[in-house]
């Protein structure tokens, strides 16, 4: 999943720059007096692409899910699986069986109630091969799923079933410790087949072909539009907690912009770039993490026949400055990658030592520009190319505009390389990416839950998310071995998963670039924002504070 971007409520909310992985950010007003009006104002970098958790990729989409749906569980601010529309979970069968008891109370926006069915659908629903759901792979630890999404096994195969309107039944190909975790992310979440019913294939392309079940209402959306609601949701079975009356949004993808509008009181935070930063460090009203997710430089090997060549990739790598790049240009926080997946995302079970630490291969992420050209006279000889005439598609945010002509700079210091970048709104990269129309891309990367996993499956040869054309043996068994074989068995799962990211990035397989800081201005009296374990926000109680 593309998860990048964010919004801000009672139930998730994107782009709460306020503290870091599995923290609070509170307020530094302590008075728990609300104020009289419950209604923000809030920015987004990028456009809305989807309300259909079955089509969702990016972090928006899905925080906006978080926020206008509700699934089994959520995350607390410790990471950990609280329930939600679950009362009570039995896990049997040597943890391959998990049996829950649903909640009698919740409606959806259309009045039906939430009850099993609901999840049994939505599962079969994103797994048809007709729905072409990006994310179905997330599924495949339930019984019949892969066969299922296949076409090789009916919807009815697949290992969920609703024993009656208040018990669902789930049955695993093996036991999956992070499991419940999961079940907290949208792609899990029930969906009314009513809805989808009425509204067929435009069903979660507005909010007014969308049914709700969270705390919220998407509102006001048309699809490609660049403002949007959040309000309310009436029949939220814990509406009580929900104080906030309604978000409005709008798209900035400019922080000249959104700071303008922040300092004119038009809006309640805005999102801060470079000099914005050391000109509000002192401010009462900043606030900065970072977040786990990374940024990467994708090759198209289908696209580029010379990225196929490792030397070429190597000499693309090798010819960047990554600490230059977030200490000269983008200047916000961001800290230069130490491989593809970022810090936070788990330590070693018996030493303890930070995943991105142990898995380090410096010469995958270090500059030296004499070794570049090097390698690259090297693979172009192999390949019989003269020059590369290359396009890097990027989309048209100050940070990711500002990195791309940093890298077109870095890259045509090498000897016959051309980049010309290629800027597009984010909607419609996404979309490119996702269909392989690319030769280079800036590519993102925000993870569902803290595990090396979230990441390094985006590279196994058959991921939906792995356009560039890169495979490697040794890489997808590594994978296969530590998810399947080796899955109760934390210590050797671990270190296949080290030695699957040294695979990676010893091929290049992809080029790390940085994991992004988000700084940003929020106004002193909205109460505090909750991350849970990955870093993610995930909303409740989120509000306005009497000043």
């Amino acid at each position: 999943m593309k998860k990048k971007g964010t919004i801000l409520t009672v139930a998730a909310l994107s782009l709460l720059t306020l503290a870091g992985c599995g923290s609070q950010a509170s307020s530094s007003n302590s008075s728990h007096k609300y104020a009289a009006k419950q209604e923000l104002n809030w920015t987004e970098s990028s456009e809305l692409a989807s309300s259909d958790l079955a089509q969702a990729t990016d972090t928006l989409s899905f925080t906006v899910l978080q926020n206008t749906q509700e699934g089994l569980y959520r995350l607390n601010s410790k990471g950990t699986p609280a329930n939600a529309l679950a009362t009570n979970t039995k896990v049997t069968n040597g943890g391959k069986t998990y049996t829950f008891k649903l909640r009698k109370n919740a409606k959806w926006s259309n009045g039906d109630p939430v009850t099993a069915k609901d999840f049994v659908y939505s599962w079969q629903r994103t797994l048809a091969p007709k729905t072409a759901s990006q994310d179905a792979f997330y599924l495949y630890q339930v019984k019949n799923a892969e066969a299922v999404n296949k076409g090789k096994k009916s919807l009815s195969a697949l290992g969920i079933k609703a024993d009656g309107k208040y018990k669902l039944t789930v049955q695993l190909t093996k036991p999956v410790s992070y499991f419940k975790k999961l079940l907290a992310w949208p792609l899990f979440y029930p969906v009314n087949q009513n809805a989808v019913n009425k509204y067929g294939k435009k069903y979660g392309t507005s909010s007014a072909t969308t049914v709700y079940n969270g705390p919220f209402r998407l509102t006001d959306w048309n699809g490609t539009g660049k403002t949007w609601t959040l309000a309310k949701n009436k029949t939220y079975w814990d509406k009580k907690a929900v104080h906030l009356t309604k978000i409005n949004e709008q798209v900035t993808e400019s922080t000249t912009t959104s700071y303008n509008l922040y300092n004119a009181k038009k809006t309640d935070e805005t999102l801060l770039s470079g000099q914005q930063i050391k000109n509000n460090k002192n401010s009462k009203d900043f606030v900065k993490r970072l977040p786990t997710g990374s940024q990467r430089l994708d090759l198209n090997q289908k696209k580029v026949a010379a990225f196929k060549n490792a030397n070429v990739r190597k000499a693309f790598s090798l010819a960047i400055d990554r600490s230059q790049l977030v200490n000269d240009v983008l200047q916000d926080g961001s800290v230069a990658s130490k491989g593809f997946v970022p810090g936070g995302m788990g330590n070693n079970p018996k030493t303890g030592e930070a995943f991105n630490k142990e898995a380090y291969v410096k010469s995958g992420v270090s500059y030296d520009l004499k070794q570049a050209k090097s390698l690259l006279a090297k693979g172009l000889k192999q390949t019989g190319d003269k020059q590369l005439n290359v396009t890097l598609s990027v989309s048209d945010t100050d940070t990711n505009k500002q990195t791309a002509e940093f890298l077109q700079s870095a890259l045509e210091k090498l000897p016959n390389v051309k980049v010309t970048i290629k800027t597009v709104p984010y909607v419609q990269l996404i979309t490119q990416q996702n269909n392989g129309n690319y030769e280079l891309t800036l590519a993102g990367w925000q993870s569902v839950f803290a595990d090396p996993i979230n990441f390094l499956d985006v590279f196994e040869s058959d991921s939906s998310y792995n356009t560039t054309g890169w495979k490697n043996t040794e890489f997808d068994k590594l994978l296969d071995e530590a998810e399947n074989q080796d899955g109760n068995q934390p210590a050797t799962r671990w270190a296949k998963l080290v030695k699957a990211e040294k695979v990676l990035i010893n091929d290049q397989g992809t080029i790390p670039l940085y994991q992004a800081a988000k700084s940003q201005l929020l106004r002193s009296n909205v109460k505090s924002i909750v991350y849970n374990g990955a870093g993610v926000p995930y909303a409740f109680k989120t509000t306005y504070i009497a000043k």
